[in-house]
């Protein structure tokens, strides 16, 4: 008997927990576009305060607060995730221009 690394699902039989599985697919791609442009959003921040360019650093910011509020209202992540990373990102643009 071989092993897999990933387990196999088993066919659901009830049609509602069919429905469910399909509905899963969905939320699954949907929060992994979201997880995706949050990771993004704080990456673009933290290479534009590497340069040292604090006007791009400073925009970058400001759009990556509105998608880390987004993600977090949504409930992908916890309020408080979403305010530590805000946090960190803003002491690095305090420091840049420290």
């Amino acid at each position: 008997m071989a092993t897999s690394t990933k387990a196999k699902k088993k066919t659901v039989r009830l049609a509602s927990g069919r429905k469910r599985a399909r509905q899963d697919v969905k939320l699954n791609a949907a929060n992994t576009s979201l997880r995706s442009k949050f990771r993004t959003a704080i990456k673009n921040v933290q290479k534009a305060v590497l340069t040292g360019d604090k006007a791009k650093a400073t925009d970058l910011y400001k759009s990556a607060q509105s998608v880390i509020d987004s993600i977090a209202d949504k409930g992908l992540f916890h309020k408080n995730k979403a305010a530590r990373h805000k946090s960190r990102l803003s002491a690095k643009l305090k420091a840049l221009s420290a």
